[in-house]
């Protein structure tokens, strides 16, 4: 590389672009080669880089070939036929061009001057999905409320949260900090605790309701009633629910129709976290599932978890988007504007934490234009039908069994501990999940559920068939018949 070249060579671009293409797509099509979850030590790539950065500028190509032999060896392959840990984080050629046209305009679209278009696309696509989804029109741009677009859902949590909380001061005093509770599932996800801390909410005020089996891990109406019922004699303040639209352990639905008129009761703020299983109510026999949802004050969802949009794309909707301004608003001298002073457009800086933000709408209104809605459909349908194929596997071997019920593209089994054994299947499990991890061949994750170690296969990654869920079955019967032979020698 010349030493005097800009930064910004056009020709350059081209030449290197058509290359990085060309690597990308090696890359995925050879995924398959790679083991699925790194098998690298930790601290492997400081053996491998220099101690500093180099003075003159090195070659394109070697570059290249130091992310194939130092950078791809550390990877977990999310992208991988053989991933099913945690949740899916979708990537489709359509989410990566888009990425492409992001990068390139490289845009900071803070305010609607920053870039017109940024801000316009955004406030129609999340109208799109928000039709799509069947919301309420209540979320929707042409009222009081909109979408807008944040990094991921822990973002949108505390986005919520922090309206939430000075919406409840402004109402009984903003040195009444102390009395404000919030409530949650012991399976809402951890980004709501981390919320709290943020926005100063006390550790003590934040109530845990428990869930059971019987009910698949879902949000326990009357026990949240009684919960509030006990706060408010206390003379505190209920002021904020989250519920869940598929649990990170089990994927299990809440019931937001009785959780909302609870809320609407106390005039509390009620978020739904729809993260990962919003993305299947595109699909009509799905949408049942979110029965309430006009009661919630705000919506979230991850297009890139199942929308095929690569990450990061979280998708926020709230019925008043002045909530948000009322906590989140600056307008120092500099961003000024007379757009932004007559009222006439959105500044989503207002409606996010940070100021910067990226102009993430063009990868999703790309998704939605060069797939359609049915492509979607089908991407959904098919890996929920492939988890069912892997369901019918584990319900075949009497070794295995099932721990809740399937929802959506989630599986949760365990193995069966011996006869006798004095061991209650969690150390069984808990080898079995290192065993079938270590082969490189499938990653899966675990949860525990009813404090037993319970192993999850999500199905989630777009390159995904049928003979990779059998094959990664075969792997995981083959390594519990080892484990069980040498319990039972």
């Amino acid at each position: 590389m010349d030493s005097d070249l800009k930064p910004m060579d056009a020709e350059q671009l081209r030449e290197y672009g058509h290359q990085m293409v060309d690597f990308i797509a090696d890359y995925y099509n050879n995924i398959e080669s790679f083991p699925v979850l790194s098998q690298v030590k930790p601290g492997y790539l400081r053996e491998l880089l220099p101690d500093s950065a180099p003075t003159s500028p090195e070659k394109f190509e070697d570059v290249l070939n130091d992310i194939r032999e130092k950078i791809i060896p550390g990877l977990a392959h999310w992208q991988s036929p053989g991933f099913f840990a945690y949740y899916p984080s979708n990537s489709s050629t359509a989410g990566f061009l888009g990425e492409m046209v992001m990068s390139g305009f490289n845009v900071v679209g803070f305010s609607w001057i920053a870039s017109p278009a940024a801000t316009e696309l955004e406030v129609i696509v999340l109208d799109w999905l928000a039709k799509i989804l069947k919301l309420p029109t209540q979320f929707l741009s042409s009222g009081q409320g909109g979408g807008v677009i944040q990094g991921t859902s822990s973002e949108a949590v505390l986005v919520v949260l922090l309206a939430a909380r000075d919406k409840a001061l402004r109402n009984i005093g903003r040195n009444s900090v102390s009395k404000l509770v919030v409530y949650a599932s012991d399976q809402t996800h951890s980004s709501l605790q981390k919320a709290c801390q943020i926005a100063g909410i006390y550790t003590e005020n934040v109530r845990v309701i428990k869930t059971s089996s019987s009910s698949n891990y879902s949000f326990d109406p009357d026990l949240l009633r009684e919960k509030i019922l006990e706060d408010v004699s206390f003379g505190l303040h209920p002021f904020f629910l989250c519920s869940t639209f598929g649990t990170t352990s089990s994927a299990a639905v809440d019931p937001f129709d009785a959780l909302g008129k609870i809320c609407r009761e106390h005039r509390m703020w009620f978020h739904i976290d729809a993260a990962y299983a919003g993305n299947a109510c595109i699909c009509p026999e799905y949408r049942h599932y979110l029965e309430g949802v006009e009661e919630a004050d705000s919506f979230g969802m991850n297009a890139h978890k199942w929308l095929l949009t690569t990450f990061d794309c979280s998708l926020l909707w709230v019925k008043h988007g002045s909530d948000l301004i009322k906590s989140l608003s600056t307008n120092p001298e500099y961003l000024k504007n007379k757009a932004s002073q007559a009222g006439q457009v959105v500044d989503f800086k207002d409606w996010q934490i940070p100021l910067g933000r990226r102009f993430r709408s063009l990868k999703l209104w790309m998704v939605l234009r060069l797939y359609g809605v049915e492509t979607l459909q089908n991407h959904i349908r098919n890996h929920v039908g492939l988890a069912h194929r892997f369901l019918q596997h584990v319900n075949s071997d009497p070794r295995f069994e099932v721990v809740a019920r399937q929802m959506f593209s989630l599986v949760c089994f365990r193995l069966r501990p011996p006869p006798l054994s004095q061991d209650n299947g969690d150390k069984l499990n808990s080898d079995l999940l290192h065993a079938v991890n270590g082969t490189g061949k499938a990653f899966v994750s675990h949860t525990v559920l009813s404090g037993r170690f319970v192993l999850r296969l999500a199905i989630g990654a777009t390159l995904t068939e049928d003979r990779h869920v059998d094959n990664t079955w075969r792997l995981i019967r083959d390594q519990a018949g080892l484990l069980l032979g040498t319990q039972l020698a």
